[in-house]
């Protein structure tokens, strides 16, 4: 059921940031449309709390469980960044404006972009961590909670990687490629 409603959830969520854009640009109604955006957060809290209230009624954890966990965390810290995005994309379709800015390819630019992409999925999982350990509380048995614990650390050795990758450009920024006739491309 869980999984179900992760899905049912994410759906909301783009269901509510299209209503969103709609009621902006279309519709003129900014009030509506800043309350449409705010809605995005009701789908985390309902995955919240319907995941913590299966397992506090004595539910073995499953990984749709941890997964809320980690859908809940990636939401709150990456959730403004979509909704930015989807926002200029919309933008520049159907209102002609300019084309969103491409984020930085090569150089200092590109490593500095995936060092604060670091700390984003820092935070998302310092959230996440907080989530699961708090739903192996509430789980009130740890043998119930093994895959809570399963996610914990496997998510740990993602951020570790991600680190390794990201702040890798710092050392050894990423060079744009030449063309055969001595010119720069631009990828």
């Amino acid at each position: 059921m869980i999984g179900w409603l992760i899905v049912a959830c994410e759906m909301l969520f783009w269901v509510f940031v299209v209503s969103g854009l709609f009621t902006r640009y279309v519709l003129k109604w900014k009030m509506v449309s800043a309350c449409l955006f705010l809605c995005t957060i009701l789908a985390d809290l309902i995955l919240l709390v319907v995941s913590v209230a299966d397992l506090a009624h004595g539910q073995t954890a499953k990984l749709s469980h941890a997964l809320a966990a980690v859908y809940i965390s990636v939401s709150v810290v990456y959730g403004r960044r979509m909704i930015q995005w989807a926002d200029n994309q919309f933008a520049h379709l159907f209102l002609k404006m300019p084309k969103p800015k491409k984020a930085p390819l090569f150089g200092k630019e590109h490593a500095k972009q995936e060092r604060k992409g670091w700390y984003r999925h820092l935070g998302a999982w310092v959230i996440g961590q907080v989530i699961l350990w708090a739903m192996v509380w509430f789980a009130a048995d740890v043998s119930k909670a093994q895959e809570l614990f399963r996610m914990a650390g496997l998510w740990t050795l993602v951020l570790v990687i991600d680190f390794v990758l990201s702040f890798s450009y710092t050392l050894w920024p990423r060079k744009e490629a030449k063309t055969r006739s001595g010119k720069l491309s631009d990828w």
